[in-house]
């Protein structure tokens, strides 16, 4: 059974091979979602305990909200949830989440889905670039949607500690989400495979050059001579 689905994957894959390697990711990305699915709780629990949920984490204004109130790409206020943004305690464990699934995320589908054979170290410098980047842009649209969603559901609803950890879900999927199709082009540029170096057909080289006629061979490979041995002896 297993080795059935095994040959006909690996059919799929020589006849789709772009196809076959997006499969490959998709899944590799929905079980990195599952790992920040679980961290995300845990990780806001842990931090939730300290004082750095009073504490304000704003940085690089960007304009004004509708409401003529200062916006930030990084807008964590201090104080909990839906009445605060979380402070420095949620901000950290979002980027704890991140790195942790980034980092795996980066060797698995460098390894797995496109199985690049280029140096890790250039490979990993645009990564991170890249990762820097999709962190500042999805915390920028972080800011029209992370206070409604938890408001909606912790108080609207009525949902309260339920209704936080459903938001907290909510807002991972859709940095997964974001993610998901930003990366998937940019691994297609940095995790690149080179053709492996081809071997030197030396074998075949040798053998076309084997002696065949005993004027080719060394002396002391020569065919004896059809008189027989010296009669003088």
């Amino acid at each position: 059974m297993i080795t059935r689905i095994k040959d006909r994957w690996s059919d799929f894959a020589l006849k789709r091979p772009g196809t076959a390697q997006f499969v490959v990711f998709f899944v590799l990305s929905n079980g990195i979602t599952l790992l920040q699915l679980i961290l995300m709780p845990l990780s806001r629990w842990i931090f939730g305990m300290t004082d750095l949920v009073s504490t304000d984490f704003q940085a690089f204004p960007i304009g004004n909200n509708v409401d003529g109130s200062q916006y930030f790409i990084f807008d964590y206020a201090a104080g909990a949830l839906p009445n605060g943004g979380g402070g420095l305690a949620y901000f950290l464990a979002v980027q704890l989440t991140l790195l942790v699934a980034q980092v795996i995320n980066f060797f698995a589908q460098r390894n797995i889905t496109f199985k690049s054979n280029t140096s890790v170290w250039r490979a990993a410098f645009w990564y991170t670039l890249a990762y820097v980047v999709i962190t500042f842009g999805a915390a920028a649209l972080q800011g029209f949607y992370k206070v409604p969603i938890y408001e909606l559901l912790i108080t609207t609803w009525g949902l309260g500690a339920g209704g936080e950890i459903i938001a907290d879900v909510i807002t991972t999927i859709i940095n997964a989400a974001i993610s998901f199709w930003v990366f998937f082009p940019i691994f297609k540029v940095i995790f690149k495979r080179e053709p492996e170096a081809t071997a030197v057909e030396t074998a075949a080289g040798v053998s076309s050059e084997t002696p065949t006629s005993p004027e080719a061979l060394p002396s002391s490979q020569a065919t004896p001579s059809a008189d027989g041995p010296d009669r003088n002896r």
